[in-house]
């Protein structure tokens, strides 16, 4: 019996505890400018997992009310090669806004677990000529957790990688509703965009 082979599933690296923020409803939006590798942030798929990535630095960077999300997303991400990372979310994209009004992202704070001070230094004011990028999500958790050995290729700051993980279309709990998301992406669009 020969196994299936999988094929390579678009993966965007984010925070694990934001993961598990998305997971838990409490946020659906990503603020994306690309990492120190990329000229820009592109939106490189529109239906995506989640790569769980970790810091030492998230805790600060985390409003209090929502740090409890830190140990689950520690647990799931792996930060050298040869460990082991867990994928359990896949976001499919609702909308992409350019965020034209920079100055007014503190106002953004209801929709996301970060605090105002690193949207501020790691958003905004990191490669001020990069435009900011909002992205409402519909974040769907995976069928099956997929438990993946980090491998060097994974390591860099960028933000896009491929993953043999599968993610069949329409499998998988969604999240929020789409009265809820474009709520969200009404908010983000009068707010920023």
């Amino acid at each position: 019996m020969t196994t299936p082979a999988t094929t390579a599933t678009p993966a965007l690296k984010e925070w694990g505890a934001v993961v598990h923020a998305l997971l838990q409803g409490r946020q659906a939006l990503l603020l994306r400018k690309g990492g120190i590798h990329e000229k820009r942030f592109a939106v490189g798929a529109s239906r995506f997992v989640l790569f769980p990535t970790v810091a030492h630095s998230h805790a600060e960077s985390v409003r209090p009310e929502h740090r409890d999300l830190l140990p689950l997303g520690a647990a799931d991400a792996a930060d050298a090669p040869g460990g082991e990372l867990l994928v359990r979310a896949g976001a499919e994209v609702v909308a992409v806004v350019p965020v034209a009004r920079p100055e007014r992202v503190e106002e953004l704070e209801d929709l996301h677990v970060w605090t105002s001070a690193s949207v501020r230094s790691s958003r905004v004011d990191f490669r001020p000529r990069h435009l900011l990028t909002a992205l409402v999500v519909r974040a769907v958790e995976l069928p099956e957790p997929v438990r993946l050995v980090r491998r060097p290729e994974h390591g860099g700051c960028t933000s896009w990688l491929d993953l043999e993980v599968p993610w069949p279309a329409g499998t998988g709990r969604a999240v929020h509703a789409d009265e809820h998301l474009a709520a969200v992406e009404a908010a983000v669009r009068e707010r920023v965009g």
